[in-house]
């Protein structure tokens, strides 16, 4: 890797430097958009302590679930948590710190420290435990509170396709928080399904300028389905067996 040019070969090269307590953004909403091999490659690397900001926890062995089972994470800042029987474990056990926020919130906290804003104030929470210890003010009649924005010493993210320079794409809902982290993490590490030529995409179609990313790899995705329903006929609710 080497001036503009930031593709890497191998995921201990895209990790370089990632050590023990560091804060780590993850991409992701559910199991749509996250960086699967980054995220299996963090679990190989055996790094601990770390706080983890991402929108959810995975589900258990797959995503960040890989990461919860090794007990690698030492909190955890998420906006919901409710498909992972492991995390749920471990926040009851008081084995891992958790931070819940709403999840609007969340993604202004990590958009304003991308953009260098150091906090902001918000309604959303006033009233509620979400608001403890925190200043508050009142706006023209309405209450708000002092949120701090989040930064990241890494930002691990995924998108559709990259260009050899980072400048990134993503595809439909896959974009979620993926955006934002990208912008507020001091090395940003790019997953993605396509690497072309620099020159080779659409400049009205970027997303992610690649003044935002440090490192770009090229990953195979499971691509896992969440939940699944499905029904037998029309008018049913209710799939059967026979």
């Amino acid at each position: 890797m080497a001036g503009f040019h930031k593709v890497v070969q191998s995921y201990p090269e895209a990790l370089e430097g990632l050590k023990n307590g560091m804060t780590i953004m993850v991409g992701g909403f559910g199991l749509c958009g996250i960086p699967e091999g980054l995220i299996r490659s963090v679990g190989n690397l055996g790094t601990t302590d770390l706080i983890c900001i991402s929108n959810n926890a995975g589900i258990d062995d797959f995503g960040l679930g890989i990461l919860l089972k090794k007990r690698q994470i030492k909190t955890m800042i998420a906006s919901y948590v409710g498909e992972n029987n492991l995390f749920e474990e471990l926040c009851l056990k008081k084995e891992m710190d958790v931070q819940l926020i709403p999840q609007g919130t969340l993604a202004e906290k990590i958009r304003a420290g991308g953009a260098g804003i150091p906090a902001f104030y918000t309604p959303t929470g006033f009233g509620t435990l979400v608001a403890k210890d925190k200043e508050s003010r009142e706006f023209k009649g309405r209450f708000a509170i002092l949120e701090e924005a989040l930064t990241a010493d890494f930002s691990l993210i995924k998108a559709w396709k990259a260009d050899t320079f980072g400048n990134l794409m993503y595809r439909k809902t896959a974009m979620n928080f993926n955006p934002i982290m990208a912008t507020a993490g001091a090395i940003t590490v790019a997953e993605v399904e396509e690497i072309v030529e620099a020159g080779d995409l659409d400049p009205s179609h970027i997303h992610t300028p690649g003044i935002f990313v440090d490192r770009i790899i090229q990953g195979q995705f499971e691509k896992r389905i969440e939940q699944m329903t499905i029904k037998s006929s029309i008018g049913s609710t209710h799939a059967t067996q026979s």
